[in-house]
């Protein structure tokens, strides 16, 4: 037998009324629809639910019994149609989890973390390396967040650029190229690739190519501090985002010089999947880690 849930409503509404008015005033019906209503109710139960003892309407035993079981699931049925549009962030008790390279965790999870700290402490954080290929992970609801430098081309996903960040090349101080550094010195030197794929070349190479040169890369290393490791280690040259890329760059001891071309900045981009668009909490994480991205690209301009 198929069930109009609506029978619910009005009966929560008569058990707590006690009356055929009124219910009908309380759900702003009329009292013969609610009367035709109660009908329906007592052919489904097999029972009176409300029966008239002198001027007044009394509960069955049946009616009586079930009534508090009736609000619950009213109640309930309420909760999930109409959620609630309150973000209480100290109560908040939730984890979310990113999903970036190492340079952009360096940079942005401590202030990241600081700002949840404050505004949410029942908030936790995991923070998960890139992998070498595409995952469904943000599609799974597995990362809350992507951080990089892509957009996502499917359509259920959104994407906010956050900011830019400028290119530099980062080296040991005492590199020969640490001085100066033009395009033909800096075709000249080796180089390590920052790729999580694996990649040997970047954009930068087509750059040199339109000028004739070609770079000679010697390694391709999935993430920023394995690049700067051996840049500490070597007469290497890392191509990296500057303000991002700052805190591993000073860890390691480098110093930066301009790329010698002029490219466009490395977008810095988040990704989420729709179904977190009218998640509350989840746009005010989307919003404190924009936050992140604009204080320290502030106090670093390049």
């Amino acid at each position: 037998m198929q069930l109009d849930l609506n029978l619910l409503t009005v009966l929560d509404a008569l058990l707590e009324e006690g009356s055929v008015r009124g219910a009908a005033e309380r759900l702003h019906l009329s009292s013969p629809a609610v009367s035709r209503t109660l009908g329906r109710l007592r052919a489904v139960t097999g029972d009176d639910i409300l029966v008239r003892t002198g001027h007044a309407m009394v509960p069955t035993p049946y009616a009586v019994a079930v009534r508090e079981d009736v609000h619950r699931l009213v109640e309930r049925a309420r909760d999930v149609l109409l959620p609630a549009r309150d973000l209480i962030l100290a109560e908040l008790d939730r984890t979310f989890t990113i999903q970036c390279h190492d340079a952009l965790a360096a940079s942005v999870v401590p202030v990241l973390v600081g700002k949840l700290r404050e505004q949410a402490p029942g908030v936790r954080l995991r923070v998960l390396a890139e992998h070498s290929a595409d995952t469904d992970d943000l599609r799974q609801g597995r990362v809350d967040l992507e951080l990089g430098g892509g957009r996502p081309h499917l359509p259920e996903f959104r994407s906010e650029t956050l900011g830019h960040d400028p290119l530099v090349v980062a080296m040991r101080p005492g590199h020969p190229c640490a001085g100066h550094l033009d395009l033909r010195s800096y075709a000249a030197q080796p180089h390590v690739v920052i790729s999580r794929r694996g990649k040997l070349t970047a954009p930068i190479d087509d750059v040199l190519a339109a000028e004739g040169l070609r770079r000679r890369v010697i390694a391709a290393v999935a993430t920023v501090a394995t690049a700067l490791e051996l840049a500490r280690r070597g007469d290497v040259l890392v191509t990296c985002t500057g303000v991002l890329g700052r805190p591993l760059i000073e860890a390691f001891g480098l110093v930066t010089r301009p790329l010698p071309v002029e490219t466009p900045a490395a977008p810095i981009c988040c990704t989420w999947h729709q179904r977190y668009d009218s998640d509350l909490a989840h746009a005010w994480f989307r919003g404190q880690v924009r936050a992140s991205v604009e204080e320290i690209t502030a106090a670093h301009p390049q």
